[in-house]
């Protein structure tokens, strides 16, 4: 998808509910979903049959699929975003230090409260699977500031649009 012609208008529309619009890159008022382009919308609907959007009822707060990924809906929405349009960053919120410019410093034996939130008003809706490269475990310890009640060694944590979880990192590995 290339670059709009210049006095184009642009529609731009929620990748879950179609029939949600606006002329602007908006978020939608009810969740905070980015709005994308209504055409990679049309598209993704017409590969996978749909005319519009999944068909699923919305559930009360967002785009819950009961811990699942959407159901296939946002294939072609995820293949037609680049570096351009999309962004997968991590941000420490205290220094707003962006990705590799995040400075964290741990020795082999720390052991590292870390809090991950994936935003509503982020770039992309679907959930996202976290892990720290490099790193062997961490113990879930909350979601949404409830106790994780089994603490059991991770390597990886499925982190749904709009959740908050901390986790306890334990340092093992030397490294960069």
């Amino acid at each position: 998808m290339g670059e709009p012609a210049p006095g184009a208008t642009v529609v731009y529309a929620c990748p879950m509910h179609p029939e949600i619009t606006s002329d602007r890159p908006d978020r939608r008022p009810k969740c905070g979903m980015k709005l994308v382009p209504a055409e990679l919308v049309a598209a993704a609907g017409a590969e996978h049959g749909h005319e519009h959007g999944h068909g699923h009822p919305e559930p009360e707060h967002g785009h819950d699929a009961g811990g699942i990924e959407w159901e296939d809906d946002m294939v072609d929405v995820n293949r037609r975003t680049t570096p351009a349009n999309m962004r997968w960053k991590p941000i420490d919120r205290t220094t707003g230090a962006e990705g590799a410019a995040i400075e964290w410093r741990f020795r082999v034996g720390d052991r590292v409260k870390i809090r991950i939130v994936k935003e509503m008003g982020s770039d992309h809706p679907m959930h996202h699977p976290f892990h720290i490269h490099g790193a062997v475990r961490f113990l879930i310890l909350t979601r949404d500031g409830m106790v994780e009640p089994n603490l059991v060694w991770k390597d990886t944590v499925l982190v749904p649009t709009g959740q908050t979880v901390d986790i306890l990192l334990d340092v093992t590995n030397p490294g960069l």
